[in-house]
């Protein structure tokens, strides 16, 4: 249902025109008792995931003055989405396309562990023109950590994707038959990779790519990390520290480029003129960037260890760290505080000039804004 936020919706909905460098906007504030759990934003669209116990979760999203739900909801339109138990912090990812034809979104709610011997996370998605729930994939898991891991999605474009590690016993039938047989239980990884949506059609396999903990598109180009061969004791999928992380076309699989970072990359952000990642390195955690398309080092700077939510932009990247979101001009080499959020932000996103992330504060989520410069 597409609603024009008239009189009504403009008492809980606030956009503002941008500000000066630094000043914080507000682009939505939703009405009270109703919160974020997840962010996007593609191309100046903005999208986030509302947990509702009492109604439907809702993916809301908003194309200028109007704004939109997903997935459809009502009458023989039964999906996951609508009753799912979203608890307070819990881990809802969330993905935005904007092609040509139409707007998309991927997003993927995980099972308590409480409620089910296998951990899984629902990837669903729809779009606007399409606007029934797809349920593109259930990355499941056992409590002992063999099965498929879910490493994050992203989109830009007309491009969806996400990714996926296959972990296993090092020896299954040792392990099971003989636990004490040495190295049996060792989890490992076995495969996987990184997955493109397409309309309503099953995922496919972006052609050489291997198991991935984090992923990142700009346009048709896909970064990930990959990968350690060796998982944690519980089976979670770690970076690896030697393989280099790769930009393919995520349409044909083609390598665009393969960086090999100096410390074992964490996080990745890409667009058009750079790619990021954070790396942990003997002595701290880096801040580098790199060309995505040849691959040369451009620069690099340390940052604090707690370090999360890293984007790209335009020659501009964007972290936060614990409240306070920090930007890089790339060409500057060197990080400034951009604002200190009033709660800890969701989300951040890179749009030109303007660093955008949700918050939730007093029982009420909005959406702000700063420009950088």
């Amino acid at each position: 249902m597409v609603l024009l936020l008239g009189a009504l919706a403009l008492a809980s909905s606030i956009v503002h025109p941008a500000g000066r460098p630094g000043q914080v906007q507000t682009l939505y504030q939703s009405p009270p008792h109703h919160t974020i759990s997840a962010f996007a934003e593609n191309h100046g669209v903005l999208a986030w995931f509302e947990p509702n116990p009492k109604q439907c979760n809702v993916v809301w999203v908003l194309q200028g003055v109007v704004r939109d739900s997903l997935p459809a909801q009502g009458g023989s339109h039964r999906n996951v989405t609508c009753r799912w138990q979203v608890p307070a912090g819990s881990a809802v990812n969330l993905a935005l396309a904007t092609g040509a034809s139409t707007v998309s979104a991927l997003w993927s709610l995980r099972e308590s562990a409480t409620r089910s011997p296998v951990r899984f996370d629902y990837v669903l998605g729809a779009a606007l023109s399409d606007r029934n729930e797809r349920r593109f994939q259930e990355v499941a898991h056992g409590n002992r950590g063999a099965g498929f891991w879910l490493g994050g999605l992203a989109g830009d474009d007309d491009t969806l994707v996400f990714a996926v590690s296959d972990v296993a016993f090092r020896d299954e039938v040792a392990c099971l038959s003989t636990p004490t047989a040495p190295h049996a239980c060792d989890m490992v990884t076995r495969g996987g990779g990184v997955y493109r949506v397409v309309g309503r059609k099953a995922p496919a396999l972006v052609k050489g790519t291997t198991a991935a903990v984090a992923v990142a598109c700009a346009g048709t180009n896909v970064a990930y990390v990959r990968a350690a061969q060796t998982a944690t004791s519980s089976g979670r999928p770690v970076p690896s520290p030697s393989l280099p992380v790769e930009v393919r076309n995520a349409r044909t699989g083609s390598l665009v480029t393969s960086i090999a970072p100096t410390g074992t990359p964490v996080a990745v952000a890409l667009s058009a003129d750079v790619l990021a990642l954070l790396e942990q390195t003997p002595t701290g955690m880096t801040l580098a960037w790199y060309d995505p398309a040849g691959g040369d080092a451009l620069g690099e700077i340390p940052v604090p260890a707690t370090t999360t939510a890293l984007a790209a932009g335009k020659g501009v990247l964007a972290f936060r760290v614990g409240r306070s979101i920090r930007v890089v001009e790339a060409s500057a080499k060197r990080a400034r505080l951009l604002t200190k959020a009033a709660k800890t932000p969701i989300g951040l996103s890179v749009d030109g000039i303007r660093v955008a992330w949700a918050e939730n504060i007093a029982g009420r989520g909005r959406i702000r804004a700063a420009s950088v410069g």
